[in-house]
């Protein structure tokens, strides 16, 4: 279970940084999370990259696993692998509802000895991300990061069922909330309006959480 991982601990331990890109098609926003492992940047390298491992901690996914090959997570965003560089990095288009976007997959060493996975999600600017800011897609990455945090320190994948259990279980619920008013402060931090960046904040935990949060409910 996930709950076998401290979560709020997860949440201190995790770098979130926000910033903007032009692209050809207008302004886009740049989400980055990261967090340090303790293992090896081949290790890592490794959780990330093999299919079976994958899907221990994040979903299932398939197709032609190469550069300009596409893949396809179960359930979930699919696209095409665009650069591979071995352990280091690789890049993808992420592809969901009908809208294009880009991510990149960052891996390196820590002075420490630990191995620091890092997500890089770059997204044109949207009613989306007016409406409920980065956490509509800086909490679903955490989510992620916290899979891999239970998987690399039990060794254990995530049944399914257990796992959309706890994501209504006040544990879950708690976890959202830490996530949100995290990527709120990133918000503030970029140099969003507080008040807009708290009620972006508020409807995006409620939408995770299905409760109302306190804080004001609209900019």
């Amino acid at each position: 279970m996930i709950d076998k991982i401290d979560s709020s601990h997860h949440i201190s331990t995790v770098r979130r940084r926000l910033g903007t890109r032009t692209l050809e098609a207008g302004e886009a926003r740049v989400l980055t999370i990261s967090r340090a492992y303790d293992t090896t940047v081949e290790d890592l390298w490794d959780a990330c990259t093999t299919p079976e491992r994958i899907r221990r901690w994040f979903l299932p996914v398939s197709g032609d696993l190469r550069v300009g090959g596409r893949y396809q997570l179960e359930g979930n965003a699919g696209g095409t692998i665009e650069r591979c560089e071995p352990p280091r990095s690789f890049a993808a288009t992420w592809e969901f509802g009908g809208q294009v976007s880009w991510i990149e997959v960052r891996i390196s060493a820590e002075p420490d000895g630990r191995a620091r996975f890092e997500l890089e999600h770059v997204a044109h600017v949207d009613d989306r991300w007016t409406e409920f800011g980065p956490g509509a897609v800086g909490i679903g990455w955490e989510g992620a990061l916290l899979g891999l945090t239970r998987y690399l320190a039990t060794g254990e994948g995530m049944d399914p069922k257990e796992a959309e259990a706890w994501m209504t279980s006040a544990e879950g619920k708690a976890f959202y909330r830490l996530s949100g008013e995290a990527w709120c402060d990133a918000d503030i931090a970029s140099g969003t309006d507080p008040d807009d960046a708290r009620a972006r904040s508020a409807r995006t935990i409620a939408f995770y959480t299905g409760e109302p949060v306190d804080g004001p409910a609209e900019s």
